[in-house]
């Protein structure tokens, strides 16, 4: 007996991409409201949705999210009868952050209770880069592709490789990578680690932690050599409208980022924040911030700028 012909449900924007970059794109089915590359994904049916109104600034988003993880409840909703319209064999989710994507809690409950094609559920975990690796090499194992996402994870170690060995010997600038405005937020899971192999000194965030908050005192104390900002879920442009929280802070002035115009705006929502294929962009964008002498890949002014503060 053959296997069917596999129907693809991604419920993370990262995952999305993982299928597309297998070769298996025109196999997906359905797809998360978050799921937006490549582009010709968007016209796939959408089966999650939030709970709160993604819209306003990082602190009204902080605000909403809170008060309905106070009441215990999920930050998204899965669209069970959309899915089992759908008939996916595949659901390709996640189990590690509930305020990312949808959790892994609601879509067990909705495949066992409501989706009649009982799909094989797909759940990845990236706290840090090589479970970056492991989880392409999980949705490989799942739609029967193990060679091919060994050959992908290959080719991504080799690309990040040759970074690292081209940075080797430059000098080490201290970073600060902010991922949440207000409240204050620095960046952990992967990105302390590719900010270490794109030689730069991470000073806030664990390896494999989740995102520590931060205060702006322990910022002006270690006055970091460059400053990175690149908040969940937001492009560049939509990040420059919270730029001025910054730059009002007191001791903006000061730092020795600012001063020496080494702050720089990225773009977290297709990069940075997501642990997909594109996380060598993250880390080639990196370089090229870190050491622009040696490093162009092209990414400035579409993956990341840098920002003039006006109150220089």
């Amino acid at each position: 007996m053959t296997d069917p012909t596999p129907r693809i449900v991604s419920l993370i924007a990262s995952s999305t991409e993982i299928v597309f970059r297998l070769g298996m794109g025109d196999f997906m089915v359905g797809r998360s409201h978050e799921c937006d590359f490549p582009e010709s994904v968007k016209t796939l049916p959408v089966c999650t949705g939030p709970k709160f109104n993604p819209d306003g600034t990082s602190y009204e988003i902080d605000q909403r999210v809170k008060a309905i993880l106070q009441e215990s409840l999920s930050v998204y909703r899965v669209d069970a009868a959309e899915l089992d319209r759908l008939r996916p064999t595949h659901i390709i989710t996640q189990a590690q952050c509930e305020v990312c994507a949808v959790s892994l809690k609601d879509v067990e409950e909705a495949a066992c209770h409501l989706i009649s094609s009982q799909p094989q559920i797909v759940s990845l975990e990236p706290n840090c880069l090589a479970d970056i690796w492991t989880d392409i090499e999980r949705v490989g194992r799942a739609l029967k592709l193990e060679e091919r996402a060994s050959q992908l994870v290959q080719s991504l170690k080799d690309r990040i490789a040759d970074i690292e060995s081209g940075s080797s010997g430059l000098e080490h600038p201290t970073v600060a990578c902010i991922e949440w405005i207000k409240p204050l937020m620095a960046a952990g899971n992967w990105m302390p680690e590719i900010i270490e192999i794109a030689s730069g000194v991470n000073l806030f965030g664990v390896p494999g932690k989740h995102s520590p908050w931060l205060s702006w005192s322990e910022v002006q104390a270690k006055d970091p050599d460059i400053i990175l900002v690149s908040p969940c879920g937001f492009d560049v442009p939509r990040t420059m409208l919270e730029m001025h929280i910054l730059a009002s802070q007191p001791g903006w002035c000061d730092l020795k980022a600012v001063k020496s115009g080494k702050v720089y705006v990225c773009d977290g929502n297709a990069y940075f924040n997501r642990p997909g294929p594109r996380v060598v962009e993250s880390v080639e964008m990196l370089a090229e911030i870190f050491h622009p002498q040696q490093f162009h890949f092209g990414h400035e002014k579409t993956g990341w700028i840098q920002y003039i503060s006006q109150l220089q």
